[in-house]
């Protein structure tokens, strides 16, 4: 098959599955403050910085289980392939039991840490009680999503997620509008959906046993020195993720008022879809690079980079001239015509669009080094551009120029990144792996 064209078959459906996640997720939320009110959305984006960290798990170990897999199968090793594949879910379920079970035991304490206030703590509490019940369900779906890719089986991703977002929307308007369960019903909702997905890959799993399939295994936990150092910098990113939404509420808060944690919402809603776009195409790109790698095909992986940068270009010139022109039609989606916080969540989202011309390369970049196993590479960019110049950014931008500069630190932080991931570039190209 052509390269270009195995390279879109594996990437369209990668992306698709995140435009379905995150439709979900936008959907979810627009339930909430349709339903609920405007602090049920508020408590929901407090709760997020804990739904990140459960997805951060999951993409720990999925995403460096993914590349020793994908290079496993291109040296035509299908035993250990298949080894890995069954005790790293083994594994991931024993983790997310003990996460979700030590955030049932310390649920106040976790929703006071995460920023709920008075109007809030109820909301938070029932949010992240019901999705710690759930870790296991987020986690292992998220790791049989990224190995049915590995399998060579893009399009059965794109089904999972479907289902998975399908159930999510449904739920979510019998449980929010319907019974009137508010932010608990959300939550279950998407708990349940979580459980669908989880269904649909392992009757695939069950079914399909040309190469990956469920089974025993010899426990070869020191593979994970291997393991976790390739997941660490996509891990982290999601975990990143979830940290700067918490110092966002913090500083929010602080500048802005409660009031403006629903504007935040929103453009997290927004940037979730836009993000997951970028993710789509890295997640697309990963593991045809490193079953090139480990075919020794080194050529054919940087061919593949350049398609993969191509593709950011263009989704990211569409991403932002699309949220630009149609930010007052976004906003409207979230809050009831006449409510104040309509101009300022406006003026808001078209600040903070601007990044959306630049995070895609980062993305994309830091995807590659890992599919490379270049993980010294790949750490740098993700923690960088997820944390420590988000952080850095968003405190210097509001120390200067207050709520604006909240709203614009995402593009200076995007913006250093880039220049740190072009540094890493030209250092590879000067040594390229052979």
């Amino acid at each position: 098959m052509n390269l270009l064209k195995r390279f879109f078959r594996f990437v369209i459906p990668s992306i698709v599955s995140m435009w379905i996640f995150s439709l979900y997720t936008i959907v979810d939320g627009i339930f909430v403050a349709h339903g609920v009110g405007d602090h049920a959305l508020a408590a929901v984006n407090l709760s997020m910085p804990f739904t990140s960290l459960v997805f951060t798990m999951g993409i720990l170990l999925a995403t460096g289980t993914s590349t020793v897999i994908a290079i496993s199968l291109g040296q035509k090793d299908l035993d250990r392939a298949r080894n890995y594949f069954n005790q790293n879910l083994l594994v991931t379920a024993i983790a997310s039991l003990l996460l979700g079970g030590l955030v049932l035991l310390n649920l106040e304490r976790i929703a006071l840490l995460l920023g709920a206030t008075a109007s809030t703590l109820t909301y938070v509490k029932e949010y992240v009680g019901t999705i710690a019940l759930f870790a296991p369900f987020f986690t292992i779906s998220y790791n049989l999503e990224v190995q049915v890719k590995a399998n060579g089986a893009p399009q059965v991703s794109t089904i999972g997620v479907t289902a998975c977002g399908l159930m999510n929307v449904l739920l979510d308007y019998i449980f929010v509008m319907h019974f009137h369960w508010g932010v608990w019903g959300a939550a279950l909702a998407t708990g349940l959906a979580q459980v669908t997905s989880t269904a649909v890959f392992v009757f695939y799993f069950l079914t399909h046993k040309e190469r990956l399939r469920l089974g025993k295994f010899q426990p070869e936990l020191r593979v994970y020195r291997r393991i976790l150092p390739l997941g660490v910098s996509d891990g982290l990113g999601e975990l990143s993720n979830g940290l700067v939404i918490f110092l966002f509420n913090r500083v929010i808060l602080g500048v802005l008022g409660e009031d403006a944690i629903v504007t935040y919402t929103i453009i997290s809603y927004v940037n979730t879809m836009v993000l997951m776009t970028m993710i789509g195409t890295a997640q697309g790109l990963q593991p045809l690079a490193s079953f090139h790698k480990g075919a020794g095909e080194i050529h054919v992986c940087h061919q593949l980079l350049r398609y993969a940068l191509g593709l950011i270009a263009v989704l990211s010139l569409f991403c932002f001239l699309g949220v630009e022109m149609g930010a007052a039609g976004i906003v409207g989606l979230f809050l009831e015509a006449g409510n104040p916080l309509i101009p300022s969540s406006i003026h808001a989202l078209r600040l903070y669009a601007v990044a959306f011309s630049i995070l895609g390369f980062n993305v994309v970049l830091a995807a590659f080094f890992t599919a490379m196993e270049r993980p010294s590479y790949a750490f740098p960019i993700s923690i960088g551009r997820s944390l420590v110049l988000m952080a850095g950014s968003l405190f210097t931008m509001a120390a200067l120029f207050g709520g604006d500069g909240i709203w614009l630190s995402s593009t200076v932080s995007e913006g250093l990144c880039l220049c740190l991931s072009l540094f890493f570039l030209l250092r590879y190209r000067r040594t390229p792996i052979s």
